[in-house]
């Protein structure tokens, strides 16, 4: 029996390949034959199309076809994950500053960029008034980004309201000792993933094949399937491990246009973006939070009311889910005897918004956890201590009727505080700040997995998750090892082609390790059954009296190995033994606002230090501190790396970050030189991982999900920590050198009157 991997750092798979440049990413692979396709982009976010000429551009030696939405079927085919709402190309008029109007397919690259370019001189255009920020979109006067007969049976179709909702329970306190009532704002930022978004398609037997780095390759068959109107079994997709995803790579993007266009040309044909590009096709949705919260005398909250309203973009994507989820828990890891939640996704001529790492829980943790610093300081009770008397205890159902507290959440707390030193002194200049992030994870959702037993007693493993640098071979290989007794070195993991592996619902909410490792383990564990039966037969013996374990097999004073029972059951002509294991949670309840409850919730405790310059207001992040409820950590190594991964980009969104747009909804800091995100230079002089480990998870071996916690709460313990340093209050993100320093100013000019 081998049992040496579960709750050890082992190396990870594929980890040397992503270091050296050895592996093939989608834009790697070789598509012999293949057109390539260049997008057409118009300067602005919204602009009525009147004509496009083509003569020019269709002259350009190399080029094979030009499409335009007049080429396309009427009515225009439209596409997405969760509305039928984005067309393949631009219908009538841009909804966003790099919505494609044109789309190119050339023999050469440099034939295709060429010829996109001349396209682009030949436009005619017309700027329209477009809707750029929340105001505008809740402002009767404004535009509407969507015509509303795409928009049929819909309540909403005569305003840029997408969708609306009202989450609460309890009644309003009556008299509270204090309440605490203030407006939050959250930028919009991108994902920046190393890997540009690829896609390549060829038509293939009467259907179609795609290559798309994408997180859910089922979910992008299904909306592909439905887009061009051809059964499932005739689109077939082929997911290469990502280059990074953040939620960036989640949901479809141009896959449906390559595919129309492979199957009228009857080519191959493929698209690379470039950063700017990529920029300009996914992002975090931005919001306006306000929020009041009531208190008693002893710092106990009474009642939370939240609005949140989420600027999604031009089309629905996967918007709609990230809004109602995070605000459905928006009043985070505390009891709250009345919470009034009314949550609002609003349409804009802005880039559509996408799930990213932390799924609309950090817009919301900005506020809430805000709030909590300043009740804090306004009744005199420290940080620390006002979450402390408001965590539920384990086992307590903080959301009525909903998956109760599920771990220690107050260790987590402790240990964050005793990690930071939160209660020795600090020097001037510097300040501490904490906050907590409670995220619910996957709700109904399915995962299936397929394993085989060889003759030689080596292991084939088959998922549809995407592995995308958060480590789910490794992970599954030492899950497999673990239940079958098998090295991770004789166990081979095949992901991400739907004609290959069975279905799983996606690659997000921080479930694979849960959902795809219960269908592992659920499939190791009928082969053991299987190998049983096997043995039985193979050695004339009851069934009752063979006990198979991990690596061996036991028949009273014998002692078999797995191949040896393959050998003597099969004999001569070979086989193997093949299981099928599924996860599907609780399951689908209607019922339930999110459609099910949570299996589990993501839980953290940030502790952050900070020194600010009050001359510049640069802040230098002296100390970082991740304590995180994880059940079991399978790969602890893995574990911190993936909460530290998401804390740089917590900060980045804390501290630089943002997609600036000017009055005509254009992106003006496209690319690596002009959007900052966090580098090495900005790296926390101290980063510790804390994990909390109390194998209470519903995962294998008690396993939680994990990878997005240190995202959750970052925002809030900076701003404490500026505030302490410099006591000034700011409440909208990101925290720049430039904002802080007015701030100060400011106060300094008040002080002076």
């Amino acid at each position: 029996m081998i049992d040496h991997t579960i709750g050890q750092s082992v190396p990870r798979i594929g980890a040397r390949e992503r270091v050296t440049g050895a592996q093939k990413y989608t834009a790697d692979l070789p598509f012999p034959g293949a057109l390539h396709v260049r997008l057409v982009h118009l300067d602005a976010a919204r602009l009525a199309i009147r004509r496009i000429r083509r003569d020019a551009a269709a002259r350009i030696p190399g080029v094979v076809a030009i499409l335009t939405a007049e080429d396309l079927p009427d009515p225009m085919p439209r596409f997405g994950p969760a509305l039928a709402d984005r067309p393949l190309l631009a219908d009538g008029e841009t909804r966003f500053f790099g919505e494609p109007v044109a789309a190119v397919a050339a023999e050469t690259l440099d034939a295709a960029k060429e010829a996109a370019l001349v396209l682009r001189a030949h436009v005619d255009a017309e700027e329209l008034p477009a809707v750029l920020t929340v105001e505008q979109a809740l402002d009767p006067a404004s535009p509407l980004v969507q015509r509303p007969e795409t928009r049929p049976n819909d309540r909403y179709a005569q305003a840029n309201i997408l969708r609306e909702w009202t989450f609460g329970w309890g009644t309003p306190p009556g008299r509270p000792h204090l309440v605490v009532e203030h407006e939050y704002r959250f930028p919009m930022v991108t994902h920046f993933a190393i890997e540009p978004h690829a896609f390549a398609a060829a038509p293939d037997e009467g259907g179609v094949t795609i290559w798309s780095p994408t997180q859910h390759p089922f979910v992008l068959q299904r909306v592909v399937a439905a887009c061009l109107g051809m059964p499932l079994a005739r689109v077939r997709i082929v997911a290469p491990d990502p280059g990074g995803g953040f939620g960036g790579k989640g949901w479809p993007k141009f896959e449906p246009l390559l595919a129309y266009m492979a199957l009228r040309l009857a080519r191959p044909v493929r698209l690379v973006l470039t950063l700017e590009e990529s920029f300009q096709a996914a992002r975090r949705t931005s919001a306006r939070i306000q929020a009041r919260t009531a208190f008693d005398s002893d710092g106990r909250i009474l009642s939370q009311d939240l609005r949140t309203d989420f600027l999604v973009g031009a089309y629905a994507d996967i918007g709609i889910r990230v809004v109602s989820k995070a605000s459905y828990a928006a009043c985070g890891p505390y009891r709250t005897p009345h919470a009034a939640v009314h949550a609002r996704a609003l349409l804009s001529h802005t880039t559509p918004s996408t799930a990213f790492r932390g799924f609309g829980t950090p817009q919301a943790s900005w506020a809430v956890e805000s709030q909590l610093n300043e009740a804090a300081r306004m009744l005199g009770i420290d940080a620390v201590e006002i979450r402390r008397r408001n965590l539920p205890q384990k086992g307590e159902a903080f959301i009525p009727g909903d998956t109760p507290a599920d771990g220690d959440w107050a260790a987590a707390l402790g240990a964050a505080e005793r990690a930071i030193g939160w209660h020795t002194p600090l020097a001037p200049g510097r300040g501490r700040g904490i906050s907590l992030g409670l995220k619910s994870s996957s709700t109904a959702s399915a995962s299936l997995a397929i394993v085989r037993l060889l003759f030689d007693g080596s292991v084939s493993v088959f998922s549809a998750t995407s592995d995308m640098g958060q480590g789910a071979r490794t992970v599954f290989a030492q899950i497999a090892g673990r239940e079958l007794g098998v090295s991770p070195d004789r166990i081979v993991l095949t992901m991400g082609d739907t004609a290959v592996v069975p279905f799983d619902s996606s690659t997000s909410a921080s479930r694979s390790t849960v959902f795809m490792g219960n269908a592992i383990v659920r499939a190791c564990a009928d082969i053991r059954t299987q190998l049983r039966r096997l043995a039985a037969r193979a050695y004339n013996v009851p069934e009752e009296s063979v006990n198979v374990e991990p690596g061996v097999v036991r028949i009273a004073d014998r002692q078999l190995s797995y191949p040896e029972v393959l050998r003597d059951g099969f004999g001569p002509p070979r086989g193997e033994l093949v299981a099928v294991g599924e996860d599907r949670g609780g399951g689908f309840r209607a019922e339930h606002p999110l459609g099910g409850r949570p299996e589990f919730w993501e839980f953290m405790c940030s502790a952050v230090e900070v020194e600010v310059d009050a001359e510049t207001g640069v802040v230098d992040v002296t100390r970082l501190i991740l304590a995180s409820d994880v059940g079991k950590a399978l790969n602890p190594q893995q574990v911190e790396a993936q909460d530290e991964g998401a804390a740089m980009m917590g900060l980045g969104h804390s501290l630089m970050e943002e997609l600036i747009l000017d009055e005509r909804g254009r992106v003006r800091n496209l690319g690596a030189l002009d959007y900052r995100i966090p580098t090495s230079m900005n790296m926390p002089h101290e980063l510790h991982s804390i994990l909390i480990e109390n194998e209470d998870g519903p995962g294998p071996y008690g396993a939680k999900g994990a990878g997005e916690g240190g995202i959750l709460g970052i925002a809030a313990a900076v701003g404490a920590a500026v505030h302490q340093a410099t006591g000034v209050q700011i409440r909208e993100l990101p925290l720049t050198p430039e904002r802080i320093w007015r701030a100060i100013t400011h106060q300094r000019q008040e002080e002076e009157r």
